[in-house]
């Protein structure tokens, strides 16, 4: 893939929007870090944003809107988050707030968790890209997984280069540290990630995944889950893979992008199901593969 830098301009922003609509993610400047916009609400565009970062698991992504307005039609806002969101965007404060159930937001990007992270920014390049689109944009930092968060589009053209197809230059980002993030789902706010706006809130104890940058276990089935399953036991729901049928499929095709796009619906589907037990057929453990595998152990444990 050729990656195209093109300056900031009312030209480059068409384009970008083009290809986010076709499903493909761009990177663009926000206040805080360059970051790898897509579709929120298209799981396989979400998915292209984890291939095209390595990244190792499914983290819960960041969802970035035009205005409060439109938060508000995608998580559930009580007085406290309502006030802190009226005081801080935009700019860089990422609100951790329930998701609402008929919210269009692929379950991908929250990794199958019942919250969303939701960021006002207060970059010209982002809130631009955000409104020739019309759809929230999960964007995480534009850069391979684990190395140097990018504040320049020069930074992201070094770890993503061939990966993605566009990045907007706007120049050195103002802030240059990723967003504050705080929980505000009821009771006392808490602070998941410290950064540029200091919010007075208790850290949390990180003993769950609300945010990125979190290391304990996502969402997981209430259900024993069996991993390489061939063939389903009488009691289970049998997630497949490529050859391995199942009651679903992840991708009949055996495409690694098109599994991790459906990996957390279909989770949610089995375990709705009536079968006490889940089985999942192999997964390649190369590439996205690898992701899907490290998520499936997680919710296995």
């Amino acid at each position: 893939m050729e990656t195209r830098v093109l300056p900031f301009s009312d030209e480059a922003v068409a384009e970008a929007a083009r290809l986010v609509l076709a499903g493909e993610p761009v990177a663009v400047a926000t206040e805080t870090v360059y970051g790898l916009a897509a579709d929120a609400t298209n799981a396989a565009a979400v998915a292209r944003i984890y291939e095209a970062k390595g990244r190792p698991s499914f983290n819960p992504l960041i969802v970035h809107v035009p205005d409060l307005a439109a938060a508000e039609r995608i998580g559930i806002f009580d007085e406290q988050a309502r006030a802190l969101a009226e005081a801080h965007w935009p700019g860089p404060l990422t609100l951790v707030v329930p998701l609402r159930e008929d919210s269009s937001i692929a379950a991908l990007v929250t990794a199958g968790l019942p919250t969303i992270g939701l960021r006002v920014p207060a970059h010209p390049a982002m809130q631009a890209l955000l409104r020739a689109v019309g759809r929230p944009l999960a964007a995480p930092s534009a850069n391979a997984s684990g190395s140097i968060s990018p504040t320049r589009a020069e930074h992201v053209a070094k770890s993503l280069d061939g990966r993605i197809p566009l990045i907007l230059d706007s120049g050195a980002t103002e802030r240059g540290l990723e967003s504050t993030i705080v929980a505000a789902t009821g009771g006392p706010l808490r602070l998941l990630r410290r950064g540029p706006i200091a919010i007075d809130a208790p850290m949390g104890d990180g003993s769950k995944v609300e945010a990125p940058g979190q290391l304990a276990s996502h969402y997981a089935p209430s259900k024993p889950l069996r991993l390489n399953a061939a063939a389903a036991e009488p009691d289970e729901y049998l997630i497949g893979f490529g050859p391995v049928a199942g009651d679903a499929n992840l991708s009949e095709a055996g495409n690694l992008t098109e599994a991790a796009a459906r990996l957390f619906d279909l989770l949610h589907r089995a375990d709705a199901s009536a079968n006490p037990r889940i089985a999942i057929a192999p997964v390649p453990d190369e590439g996205l593969g690898a992701a899907i595998n490290d998520r499936l152990k997680r919710a296995a444990a």
